[in-house]
């Protein structure tokens, strides 16, 4: 099995690079750091850790630990790798001078041992749900500890791992430790090879994120700007296959009892941004966009597209009702817990396994609801706008599900830190 992954790897490297340089073409973003994809770029000086989330959502759920191993040991270089163009501008956003930032190599051996000389890490963490067997098996070789970090993984994705045989068996029994999010996510990693004197439950470090620290002051600027007496909804981390047609057909419902409501749809892939602007112009709905310099002089638009990075939580600050995408379509869902934290009552389609505990933790407290198409998501974004003291009930609630819920990152520093010891 491993000769039929090699196979594959080395020919789905070239097709893959190719794509990417289409894609440049339209975002020059896919041309930078196109080296470091087979291994190349800029050497460390000294041993560190190195970090990998795949992309923006993993990226921001790697910050508290990142800001944390900075405050706890400064002198320990950082390394955080990220997968797509996308996650590598957040976590250099993020962090600043705080950590190298640099894309994750294709898992060619070549590729991934010239990696392995320049980042030169002495603990590797890997979040949420990144197995790739030629990295983990060159990282055992060379006596790297591997941690996977607020591990989680789908009933689904097991099925997968497990019509592949041995080869992620193998490759996920390299992990020193596996830090599962919950007891289902324990079980399942597991079943799948894990070590279980290595497999622990920590929780979902996500819950363990801080807002930044003028978030309350930015939303009051957003909200002035752009809804200062309006009321305004956001749709976060959208996507296509019919969830942003929902979106704005339950946008158009809304409009019919509040025909000054504000709508912000921030669509999760920076490359549909010129898409959705054309499906929302085909729409007849007045629409601008964040990105164009005169975007604030337009507040009589009905729709305000979110075609910047960085901001979301922002205009969760600003917002009055949050519908997470992602969940409408069988994507899986994305992150509920910076509304629940930004004080918001939050709707979301029935799809979130990605996140499945934090899903059923703010649906089971109250501060998140399920809608299912465009007609239920109008009812409740309709009901919310009317009920300014209902919003308030809800919002307190997600509020105080994530304060109970934080600790995760405690948890896993503790697993970390003997691991950076022994290393060092």
């Amino acid at each position: 099995m491993r000769l039929v992954y090699l196979i594959a790897v080395y020919l789905a490297a070239p097709l893959i690079s190719i794509v990417y340089l289409w894609r440049g073409i339209w975002d020059r973003a896919y041309w930078g750091g196109f080296s470091e994809r087979f291994g190349f770029g800029p050497k460390a000086a000294e041993r560190g850790v190195w970090l990998h989330a795949v992309s923006v959502g993993e990226v921001q759920a790697c910050a508290a630990l990142v800001n944390a191993l900075h405050r706890r040991h400064p002198e320990v270089p950082l390394t955080v790798t990220s997968f797509t163009p996308t996650g590598v501008a957040r976590a250099r956003a993020l962090f600043g001078d705080l950590a190298q930032v640099r894309y994750l190599p294709y898992d060619l051996p070549g590729a991934v041992r010239r990696f392995l000389n320049r980042v030169r890490p002495r603990l590797a963490v890997i979040f949420e749900t990144e197995l790739w067997p030629n990295l983990y098996h060159e990282c055992s070789r060379r006596r790297v500890p591997l941690v996977i970090a607020s591990a989680r993984i789908s009933d689904r994705s097991v099925g997968r791992y497990q019509r592949l045989g041995r080869l992620f068996s193998d490759t996920l029994a390299r992990a020193s430790v596996v830090a599962a999010q919950g007891p289902e996510d324990a079980e399942r990693f597991r079943s799948l090879g894990a070590d279980p004197t290595g497999l622990q439950v920590t929780g979902n470090i996500k819950f363990d994120f801080e807002l930044p620290v003028d978030i309350a002051a930015r939303g009051a600027a957003l909200r002035v700007q752009y809804a200062a007496r309006r009321p305004m909804w956001v749709a976060g981390s959208t996507h296509g296959g019919g969830e942003e047609a929902a979106v704005i057909a339950a946008h158009r419902i809304v409009l019919k009892s509040h025909p000054e409501a504000l709508l912000v749809i921030a669509p999760r892939h920076p490359p549909r941004f010129g898409e959705v602007a054309q499906r929302l112009g085909e729409s007849g709905l007045s629409f601008t966009r964040r990105s164009l310099p005169d975007s604030a002089g337009s507040r009589d638009r009905q729709v305000l597209l979110l075609d910047t990075l960085g901001e979301l939580v922002g205009f969760y600050a600003a917002g009055d009702i949050a519908f997470v995408g992602g969940s409408l379509v069988d994507i899986g869902g994305h992150n509920l817990l910076e509304p629940a934290a930004a004080g918001l009552p939050i709707l979301t389609g029935p799809h979130n396994f990605n996140s499945i505990d934090s899903a059923r933790l703010l649906i089971g407290n109250g501060a998140a609801q399920v809608v299912t198409n465009a007609e239920e998501l109008a009812d409740r974004v309709n009901a919310l706008i009317n009920q300014p003291e209902e919003r308030a009930r809800i919002g307190a609630l997600g509020r105080a599900s994530v304060e109970a819920n934080r600790g995760a990152l405690a948890r896993l520093l503790s697993l970390i830190e003997p691991l950076l010891a022994a290393g060092g």
